[in-house]
């Protein structure tokens, strides 16, 4: 039988804890990737050519460093902090463990996300806030959130789902999670209820978030 209902019944009990700490691990990193992407993002903008704190050396910086990161394959990005894991927060598996390689791989994502979304910004808004004599920080603050924030809203659905893939991927070198549950029971022992489960639960996350995101994206763009 393709999908039996009464095993995938006597497994919830690992579903949901597989659930719980897909969950973890992405509202960890999701909430470290908006504390340091955002403004690292922000950063990369307003140091750009033709911005007003335009600064070549530490944006070509910050750039290769964003970039560097990006270029690496999350799996690859996973074991390589496996020292970096077991210093902050003293092992390598688990969910909490994941969450450092999944926050090192979302922050320069979603950096990228908020540069370009700010590069949509009419120049002339930021021209006019500079030539009545707006300070740096009131330009960010009550010019470029603002006018951005719609296509912000969008690069944090992106970057949720994408931690939900990485996430799993995280689930292969013990990281816990849905992916977890889908090697160790759909792979490992051919168990198929469980990976078509573990399949359809991925694919209903991601549309949630997404229609989700979609949402609030369009009730909070004024344009």
């Amino acid at each position: 039988m393709l999908f039996d209902f009464e095993h995938f019944i006597s497994m919830l009990p690992d579903v949901w804890k597989a659930f719980g700490e897909t969950l973890l691990m992405i509202g960890i990193s999701l909430s470290i990737s908006l504390l340091i992407g955002l403004p690292l993002g922000i950063i990369l903008f307003v140091t750009s050519k033709g911005l007003f704190l335009r600064n070549r050396f530490l944006n070509g910086v910050l750039g290769f460093i964003v970039n560097l990161v990006r270029s690496i394959p999350y799996i690859i990005l996973l074991v390589a902090l496996f020292p970096l894991t077991k210093i902050l927060v003293g092992d390598t598996i688990g969910p909490v463990a994941a969450s450092v390689s999944l926050s090192v791989a979302a922050i320069p994502f979603f950096a990228r996300l908020v540069e370009t979304s700010m590069r949509e910004i009419d120049k002339g808004v930021i021209e006019a806030s500079i030539a009545v004599g707006a300070t740096p920080w009131m330009i960010v603050k009550d010019v470029l959130l603002p006018e951005a924030k719609s296509g912000i809203i969008q690069g944090v659905t992106m970057t949720i789902i994408s931690l939900v893939a990485y996430s799993a991927m995280a689930g292969i070198i013990g990281g816990g999670g849905i992916g977890d549950l889908a090697i160790r029971f759909g792979y490992y022992r051919y168990d198929n209820t469980i990976m078509i489960a573990t399949v359809v639960i991925l694919i209903i996350i991601v549309q949630i978030i997404q229609f989700a995101g979609d949402a609030l994206s369009k009730a909070i763009d004024k344009r």
